[in-house]
């Protein structure tokens, strides 16, 4: 979310360097910047901890910054071509609906054009999530509640947050959980991930997932010349813990987009319906919420 659907990246490098200032400690590097990125709350206030040295406690700080990220977070804009992407991505629910209810999955070829189903798994805490998102409900509404995955959720195992799987494991499986009765639950093979940190590219590389890395510019020009470990999930962000996870060299599993505008759905198998289908009566229907057992 951060980085990919907001501009929160450089309000958080902001934040963190109006404390490092404070403190004489200059501003953050990218280096360490894209170590942090991706990863859970605790995760990351210990990597940037060890590297800034500052003479407060790790809660001093986290409150400092806390102070600083409300007064800012409320600005937060969607980052080019989201409010298009997602509005693209949920409009293809009239494929579900154009023949009448969704509780029972339809007969379907493969050549007819399908529902994308959608889920959001942010490292973001509930509390901040709250704080970056409140002002942008609408654009949020693509992602059911029942489909949203963030980083103090309970069913995540503490301590395996991005480069780990975990979350985007459960991210489908919040998904397959809530798919109309008898339809086929969907492979993690059959998954896109689209993600701006490199931890998080480990992590839908080790979910077994296509990713598409759309990193900030900055971050971008960090990793130069190491593109392709990037897109095989092999920068070694989770250590040597199960390396037969991660993908290959060029294997084609992952690619680099500059930005999310103008994205290529026919490449990906989508099939986006014209915008004039927000006008039939299946698609005003609010769709009802379904509670997956967990």
């Amino acid at each position: 979310m951060d980085g990919l659907l907001l501009d929160t990246e450089d309000i958080y490098t902001k934040c963190v360097n109006i404390i490092l200032e404070k403190y004489g400690k200059g501003t953050l590097p990218w280096s360490i910047k894209a170590k942090l990125q991706g990863r859970p709350g605790p995760q990351a206030n210990k990597i940037f901890h060890n590297w800034a040295q500052l003479p407060i406690t790790s809660e001093e700080y986290v409150a400092e910054n806390t102070m600083l990220q409300k007064q800012l977070f409320p600005d937060t804009k969607p980052l080019p071509g989201i409010v298009d992407l997602l509005g693209h991505l949920g409009r293809t629910r009239y494929w579900e609906v154009k023949d009448g209810a969704t509780t029972e999955a339809k007969d379907k070829s493969s050549s007819e054009p399908q529902r994308v189903h959608i889920a959001l798994a942010t490292s973001s805490h509930l509390g901040n999530f709250r704080v970056k998102t409140s002002h942008l409900e609408e654009l949020f509404a693509v992602f059911p509640s029942h489909r949203r995955v963030l980083g103090d959720d309970s069913r995540l195992t503490p301590g395996r947050g991005k480069p780990l799987p975990d979350i985007f494991l459960l991210a489908l499986k919040t998904i397959n959980d809530s798919l109309p009765a008898g339809e086929r639950p969907i492979a993690p093979e059959e998954c896109l991930v689209f993600e701006d940190s490199v931890p998080g590219v480990e992590a839908g590389r080790r979910a077994g997932m296509r990713v598409i890395w759309c990193p900030h510019p900055m971050l971008k020009k960090e990793y130069d010349g190491r593109e392709a470990e990037v897109l095989a999930g092999r920068t070694g962000e989770a250590g040597e813990v199960d390396l037969h996870q991660v993908g290959e060299i060029d294997d084609g599993w992952a690619e680099y987009m500059l930005s999310l505008a103008n994205f290529p759905y026919e490449k990906f198998g989508i099939v986006v319906p014209p915008v004039e289908v927000e006008k039939e009566d299946c698609m005003k229907e609010v769709p009802q919420e379904i509670v997956a057992e967990v």
